[in-house]
């Protein structure tokens, strides 16, 4: 499988972008020129969150790409690359920590549902039913304004709407494995249930969670930039990439600077997460390699 994916030119390119992605977010403090500050603010929930902030510059306001300011400067004279290159950190947060906790309730219902059936199943997938018919986006717009605005509360808005796919897919994969041969066998052994599920059934179901996952990583990361550009995502002042695009519309034609490198590297990232997710499908999947 190694051997084909390294054959395929746009998944490497793809694998490529991605592994830039990792060593931008990681390295973010020694390749941005001006670097945020952080403090504690109460919400008005009554709980408090950490803000980011950024130094105000007016004398350099909406300055064009220069070796001082490679991507320009916004309207507070803040550096838009030092900002992009932070909202790296960000955007890679949200859609490790959103993918990796959907994963995880979707693949454990998913699978006690497939294995045990029964009534078991029935509740859970009548559950999950329940948010599958509901577009996610618009479910994910009523629980984030309802949570309020925070990248904390996009994130949970987008786990909620995000678990029953990978909930759905386990289901289907545990219903396909669990009368195969080496389940049996492990079951005449006395393996418990536990072992044969986690041990046995889900490693033989990792390939199409793996290509789901690739390919929901970019999903994610538009829905977040989605969210914060209406005004439901990241608080104001916040090196987040779809809302430097919501503050920079209204310069964008005469500060063209302003929304296209931050919507490049939206462009970027998903189409390094869609090579990535294709190349996947097509090394995992036998009919498609044929």
């Amino acid at each position: 499988m190694f051997h084909l994916f390294r054959k395929s030119l746009l998944s490497m390119i793809g694998l490529a972008i991605i592994i830039l992605l990792l060593l931008v977010a990681l390295f973010a403090p020694f390749l941005a020129k001006e670097h945020p500050s952080y403090a504690e603010v109460s919400t008005e929930q009554g709980t408090t969150q950490v803000e980011e902030r950024w130094e105000i510059h007016f004398d350099r306001k909406l300055l064009p790409p220069s070796s001082d300011h490679f991507f320009g400067t916004d309207d507070y004279g803040r550096d838009i690359f030092s900002m992009i290159v932070y909202g790296s950190q960000t955007s890679l947060r949200i859609c490790l920590l959103v993918i990796a906790i959907s994963t995880f309730i979707g693949v454990l219902l998913g699978g006690l549902a497939g294995y045990f059936g029964g009534v078991l199943d029935e509740i859970l997938m009548r559950i999950t039913d329940v948010f599958l018919s509901i577009p996610y986006l618009i479910l994910a717009l009523a629980i984030a304004a309802a949570l309020g605005r925070s990248i904390d509360h996009i994130m949970e808005a987008m786990i909620i709407t995000w678990w029953p796919t990978y909930a759905r897919l386990m289901r289907g994969q545990v219903l396909a494995l669990r009368e195969q041969q080496f389940v049996e066998a492990a079951r005449s052994v006395g393996a418990r249930n536990s072992r044969i599920l986690f041990r046995h059934i889900l490693p033989n179901s990792l390939a199409p969670l793996l290509v789901q996952i690739t390919l929901d990583l970019g999903a994610v990361l538009l829905v977040a930039a989605g969210l914060s550009f209406i005004g439901l995502g990241a608080s104001p002042g916040t090196a987040e990439w779809g809302l430097m695009i919501s503050d920079g519309r209204a310069f964008m034609f005469h500060a063209w600077w302003y929304v296209t490198f931050p919507g490049l590297a939206i462009v970027l990232v998903v189409l390094g997460f869609n090579l990535l997710g294709d190349g996947l499908r097509d090394v995992t999947d036998p009919k498609l390699r044929r």
